[in-house]
């Protein structure tokens, strides 16, 4: 660890060098402007200028690459908060047309990015994403509501044998992608730059590793209603083979995992300790229901137990992602005073 004198400048300023090995790095230089993150536990962090204007570019050499990872690579340097991306092939040949393909794969699957220019040699996307649109708290409750909407529709079509409110559930996991890998792009970018942290609502970059994990534990949970579609969808009529009891109280289970997955949503970006405990103690309850419900089915063949069962297992996992919500939020909350902590 490098260490520094602080110096005393005037009667009120302190200041003190900067490593040469980090200004060369950054091209930092004198008359330059860097900005300054006062973080948690006293820290400190300095930041050149070309990190706070974030208009970087990419280029991604598609030539030794396949087209799967061509479009991984462009979806990575979204994240990485990337500008601009170029994918190119090496000097002398052309763009294979997978290569094309996966271009434009990843651009219908990525908010806000767009193909700007075209040569046979080259492709350039720009990302016209502005952070300064978004709240990464409404982000997390719009993951949230569309997870929750693909579930309630999963769960009708089997209610109902309708398999275009299946359908439409599939669909709809297009939208819960493109919203999580936006979060995504958007944390990163706030960890690098309270600029945009402060943009997107956050008054510092403490929570951000915890949004990123209820961010995951969302998506986790839209797959989960994805499962569920496929299963209305394969199922003989598009319906489960139970009878309408049973149905009801698997109704009655989905409304309980809803109202758990919103109130452990709320408790992380409210930081409510409160609402965290909540949300955690109603896990069990839904947890015995399901099992309930297993155990009082009538005797029926395997496959449409299976059917049964895994609708089942997937509320129950989506119902436990919500209790790592609710630690997430507990562990932001107790962050801060409160009528239950103090801090010294």
């Amino acid at each position: 660890m490098d260490t520094r004198k602080v110096q005393q400048l005037g009667p009120s300023t302190l200041a003190m060098t900067l490593p040469a090995e980090w200004t060369t790095e950054t091209d930092v230089e004198k008359g330059d402007e860097v900005s300054i993150r006062v973080g948690e536990n006293g820290t400190l962090t300095v930041l050149p200028e070309s990190v706070q204007s974030g208009d970087t570019e990419a280029t991604i050499h598609a030539s030794g690459l396949d087209a799967d990872a061509v479009e991984r690579a462009i979806v990575a340097q979204y994240v990485l908060g990337r500008q601009v991306i170029h994918v190119e092939a090496d000097e002398g040949e052309t763009l294979e047309s997978a290569h094309i393909n996966a271009v434009y794969n990843a651009e219908t699957q990525l908010m806000g990015l767009g193909v700007i220019e075209e040569t046979p040699e080259r492709i350039t996307v720009r990302c016209s994403v502005d952070p300064g649109d978004f709240s990464l708290h409404n982000l997390l409750e719009r993951l949230e509501s569309t997870g929750s909407t693909m579930r309630n529709e999963a769960i009708r079509a089997l209610d109902h044998g309708n398999p275009d409110l299946a359908q439409r559930a599939l669909n709809r996991e297009r939208q819960a992608n493109k919203i999580f890998v936006l979060l995504l792009r958007l944390i990163f970018t706030a960890h690098q730059n309270p600029n945009v942290a402060r943009g997107i609502g956050l008054e510092d970059a403490f929570p951000l590793i915890g949004y990123r994990s209820v961010a995951k534990n969302l998506e986790l949970a839209a797959d989960n209603a994805e499962d569920i579609a496929e299963i209305a969808l394969e199922a003989e009529g598009h319906r489960l083979d139970v009878d309408t009891g049973t149905m009801e109280r698997i109704r009655d289970m989905v409304e309980k995992v809803d109202e758990m997955s919103a109130q452990a949503v709320r408790a992380a970006v409210e930081r409510d300790y409160t609402a965290a405990n909540e949300a955690r103690s109603q896990f069990r309850e839904i947890d015995e229901q399901g099992a309930a419900i297993l155990d009082g089915l009538e005797e029926m063949p395997n496959e449409k137990v299976l059917a049964v069962r895994e609708v089942l297992v997937g509320l129950q996992d989506t119902a436990q992602y919500s209790v790592r919500n609710a630690e997430i939020a507990t562990n932001l909350a107790l962050n801060e005073e409160s009528e239950h902590i103090t801090l010294r």
